[in-house]
């Protein structure tokens, strides 16, 4: 079987994809595995560095208002579907994965009527492309319930070192590596591999009163934020600023609570190993991140903060009574568990076989 991915741009179309084939190649060493990205995207060095095939074609964002972009626009998706059919045809594929993105709108277009299309859809409010992909198949799975209508919920596919973690387990080894004090309540604070300003600022404001009652804070402030860092002493309590976390199993491992965006992928994770969460949902887009926080966030399992009305004061007045209160921290901890799915990469790959199955069966494509 080879199976194509379409899940190139930004990480929260890459991660789940490549989460998505490690499962695959873990069930079938054999199984022939090639990610479509463009030379824009983040999967120019994801893919590779993960060892799969990786093939580029080229990209159709779709314009945000009238310009000539857009009067443009036919003739490059043509173009991109021709190039992603070559694809199909070169790598003899059984079935076509799509995550999202610039990338799996062509892709959908080129696979109808070819090989099977199977979808997922990871955030709350579908884009276009995998509004148009539920077109042309039944084989559609969502991370949060009813994404897309008929969707099956999967959940997110997510990595092993993730989806597997125990978070009582390693803790003790993980506040060790990070030089956090064993027995202190840990606040976690990230925003991506670039940050988010006004999380760093509303931390490096609030840094000295956390530390000074006890409270230790693990921050990541973004690859470009070196600046955005306390400048004086912090308090009795460890305060430890990194740019960036590579083993994030560690961090969700250290850590009592977090303060985070609400991608996603960050949603999915917290909530698969318990991690309550201070959700800041990002002030742009379509409000997306806001409704991928609200499931875990209504079962109790979090809180949801808009970005505007977030600084040093109203972080205290949250992260200290919820990191002090042992009984009410371990509430929303089972709350959010109580939400998360550890094995929707199992699932999504279920539904990947079923397709290819029903294909094969039916002597057709979807």
């Amino acid at each position: 079987m080879h199976v194509v991915l379409a899940g190139g741009g930004t990480a929260g179309h890459v991660e789940p994809a490549l989460n998505t084939a490690d499962c695959l190649r873990r069930h079938d060493p054999a199984v022939g595995i090639t990610l479509l990205g463009t030379e824009r995207g983040l999967e120019t060095r994801l893919v590779p560095e993960r060892g799969y095939d990786l093939r580029l074609i080229t990209p159709t964002p779709m314009p945000r208002r009238p310009s000539g972009e857009l009067v443009r626009l036919p003739t490059a998706v043509r173009r991109s579907v021709r190039e992603v059919r070559a694809v199909l045809d070169d790598t003899g594929a059984d079935v076509l994965v799509g995550f999202g993105g610039y990338v799996a709108l062509p892709a959908y277009l080129a696979a109808r009527g070819r090989v099977p299309i199977v979808i997922h859809e990871a955030n709350a409010r579908p884009g276009l492309a995998n509004k148009v992909g539920a077109r042309f198949t039944s084989y559609v799975g969502s991370a949060v319930p009813d994404a897309i209508p008929g969707s099956r919920h999967i959940g997110m596919p997510l990595r092993p070192a993730i989806a597997r973690l125990d978070r009582a387990m390693v803790q003790a080894e993980a506040r060790a590596a990070f030089g956090l004090d064993q027995d202190r309540p840990t606040l976690l604070v990230f925003g991506g591999s670039q940050g988010a300003r006004s999380l760093n600022a509303a931390t490096v404001g609030a840094v000295e009163r956390l530390t000074a009652q006890g409270i230790q804070v693990l921050h990541a402030a973004g690859l470009k934020n070196d600046d955005q860092r306390p400048s004086g002493p912090t308090g009795p309590a460890p305060y430890v600023p990194l740019p960036y976390v590579d083993r994030m199993d560690l961090a969700y491992a250290a850590a009592d609570v977090a303060l985070c965006r609400a991608g996603a992928m960050t949603c999915a994770e917290l909530a698969a190993v318990g991690l309550p969460a201070i959700y800041v949902p990002l002030p742009i887009g379509n409000g997306e991140q806001r409704l991928n926080a609200l499931p875990v966030v209504n079962a109790g399992g979090g809180l949801l903060v808009d970005d505007a009305d977030l600084d040093a004061d109203r972080l205290v007045a949250l992260v200290a009574p919820l990191l002090l209160d042992a009984d009410q921290r371990h509430a929303m901890e089972d709350a959010a568990a109580s939400h998360g799915q550890r094995d929707a990469d199992e699932r999504l790959r279920a539904l990947v076989l079923e397709a290819v199955t029903g294909a094969t069966t039916a002597g057709g494509t979807s």
